[in-house]
C-alpha cells in the first residue's frame, strides 16, 4: 500500500514550491515599424480618372502646356517637366515617380578607406612623375614664339590638383555619395559590354565628320593625367547639389584656359539600341557615315564626373554666356574618345557649363536653366 499523506504536509509541499518557484517575468512590449517605413516599401497601385482636366502643376499651380505634365504614378498628381527639380527634358518611358514618391535615401558621407576602394586610388611610387609635367619645356619655348603662332599651336594643358589632402578627399566624397545616390559605379574608361557596342566597333575611321586627332604632346598630358587620377590626384572640381539644377559641378580651384577637365565615360553603345532612351546624359562617341555604325557613351550604370556637368540652354544669350568648356571628340591612337576642356580661364567657386550640342546640334536644350 502506497504511505498516506497528510493534508499538513500537502499544504507544506505546495507553499515550498510557491517560493522556490522562478517569478513570471512581464513579456517585452512589441515593437512597430513606423507607419512612414511600411508605407515606404508596401506596394502601390495606379487608380486611373475619368477625367484629367483638372490636374494641375504642384510647383507653378497652372494646368496650361498639358503636352508638358507629367502624372505621378504614385501620388498621380502634376509636375511640368521644366518646373520639377532636376529638370526632366524627355518624356519618361514606363513608369514614373515624382520626387516626394521616389524613395531616395540621403547618402550617408564615406570614409577616407571606402573612398579609397570607390575610386581604386593607387599609391604614388614616381615621385619625379608626380610634380613634373610633359608640357613645362614646351612652355618656355611658346613664351618666345610669336603670338600668332601660339594661338594656332594651342595644346591641352594637365590639370594642377589641390595639394590639400582633405580638401581631395572632400572632393572624391561628393563625387562618392553623388554617384551612389544614382545608383552608378565609378569607372574613369570606356566600358564595353556583352550585348551592346564591342571595343571593335569604335574606330576612328568611321567618323564622318567633327572629330580630330590628338597630337602627340596631346596624348602625353592625357596620360599625365590619368596617372595623376589613379594616385588620387583629382581635377580641381567639386560636385555640389542644387535645387533647380540637381546635381552639379563647380571650380574648386583656378582652371586655366585649354586645360584638361575629364574624359567623358561610361557605356558605349550603338545609337540605334538608344534612339527611345529616356536617359538625359548620353554622348555622341562617334558619328558614322552608316548611322548603324553611330556610338554613344551612356553614364547610367558607369561613369565619373563628367556626368554632373550641367549643360547650357544655348537658345538664349544668357545660357551661352555660362559657357566656360566645351566637349571635343578626338581620335586616340584610332579610337573615339570624349574629353571635356576649358575654353577660358575660370574661377573658384565658378560652375562648368558645356553646350550639349557641339557638333550635330541636335540635342533638346529649351529646357535648361
Amino acid at each position: 500500500m502506497a504511505p498516506s499523506t497528510s493534508p499538513a504536509a500537502v499544504q507544506k509541499v505546495i507553499r515550498f514550491r510557491s517560493r522556490t518557484g522562478a517569478p513570471r517575468r512581464p513579456s517585452p512590449p512589441k515593437k512597430y515599424k513606423p507607419l512612414s517605413e511600411i508605407m515606404s516599401k508596401a506596394r502601390y497601385a495606379v487608380v486611373e480618372r475619368a477625367d484629367y482636366n483638372d490636374v494641375n502643376c504642384e510647383q507653378c499651380g497652372s494646368g496650361d502646356r498639358d503636352d508638358e505634365l507629367l502624372l505621378c504614378d504614385k501620388c498621380d498628381r502634376g509636375f511640368h517637366m521644366k518646373c520639377i527639380r532636376p529638370i526632366v527634358v524627355r518624356i519618361p518611358i514606363g513608369s514614373w515617380l515624382c520626387p516626394n514618391c521616389s524613395g531616395e535615401r540621403r547618402v550617408r558621407s564615406l570614409s577616407q578607406k571606402k573612398i579609397i576602394d570607390f575610386f581604386r586610388i593607387q599609391k604614388c611610387t614616381d615621385e619625379k612623375d608626380k610634380f613634373s609635367s610633359p608640357q613645362d619645356p614646351r612652355k618656355r619655348r611658346k613664351r618666345s614664339a610669336p603670338l600668332l603662332l601660339q594661338k594656332r599651336r594651342r595644346r591641352l594643358l594637365p590639370f594642377i590638383p589641390i595639394e590639400d589632402p582633405s580638401q581631395r578627399l572632400k572632393q572624391m566624397g561628393f563625387l562618392a555619395s553623388a554617384l551612389t545616390a544614382l545608383h552608378m559605379e565609378f569607372s574613369d574608361d570606356l566600358t564595353y559590354l556583352s550585348g551592346m557596342a564591342p571595343r571593335s566597333a569604335n574606330q576612328a575611321k568611321f567618323e564622318d565628320g567633327g572629330m580630330q586627332v590628338l597630337s602627340k604632346e596631346d596624348t602625353e598630358t592625357l596620360e599625365h593625367c590619368r596617372a595623376m587620377c589613379k594616385r588620387g590626384e583629382c581635377p580641381p572640381l567639386i560636385v555640389v547639389f542644387d535645387a533647380c539644377e540637381g546635381f552639379t559641378v563647380e571650380a574648386d580651384g583656378p582652371i586655366k584656359d585649354m586645360m584638361f577637365i575629364a574624359e567623358y565615360t561610361g557605356d558605349v553603345d550603338y545609337l540605334k539600341n538608344r534612339e527611345h532612351d529616356d536617359c538625359d546624359s548620353m554622348m555622341t562617341l562617334l558619328l558614322a557615315t552608316d548611322m548603324s555604325k553611330s556610338l554613344v557613351v551612356c553614364p547610367d550604370k558607369r561613369g565619373n564626373i563628367a556626368r554632373f556637368i550641367n549643360g547650357i540652354n544655348n537658345h538664349t544669350q544668357e545660357g551661352r554666356k555660362k559657357q566656360n568648356c566645351k566637349c571635343v571628340r578626338y581620335s586616340v591612337n584610332g579610337e573615339c574618345r570624349v574629353f571635356l576642356v576649358a575654353t577660358r580661364d575660370i574661377a573658384k567657386g565658378e560652375r562648368l557649363y558645356y553646350d550639349y550640342n557641339g557638333h550635330e546640334h541636335e540635342y533638346p536644350t529649351h529646357h535648361f536653366i
